[in-house]
């Protein structure tokens, strides 16, 4: 299983984001927390900025399309798009993410 983190501009944009993942069977599971505080460096200027952030749980099996997806559609240039195992958790919780995302 894997934890995917994804920012975006806006809450709609987040909303849509997670409902297509979700409908594509790209993501089990996506929580939206609202309002971020995001600081970065982008093309030399330093940037402040509040943003969306996505927690989506998916596999590793669909990782390379779930991220083909997030990028067709994000409307930033570079998306953060990270991707971290998952090593322990609740089997059943686990095994729900996998049958989810199975296609």
């Amino acid at each position: 299983m894997l934890i995917i983190l994804v920012t975006a501009a806006n809450q709609t944009e987040a909303v849509r984001l997670g409902e297509q993942m979700v409908k594509a069977k790209l993501a089990a599971c996506v929580n939206v927390v609202p309002t971020i505080q995001s600081i970065y460096e982008w093309k030399g200027k330093v940037i402040k900025a509040k943003e969306v952030l996505l927690i989506l749980k998916s596999t590793r099996r669909r990782y390379k399309a779930l991220e083909k997806a997030i990028r067709a559609i994000h409307t930033y240039e570079t998306p953060e798009i990270i991707a971290l195992q998952v090593t322990k958790g609740l089997d059943q919780y686990l095994g729900w993410v996998r049958r989810e995302t199975h296609n």
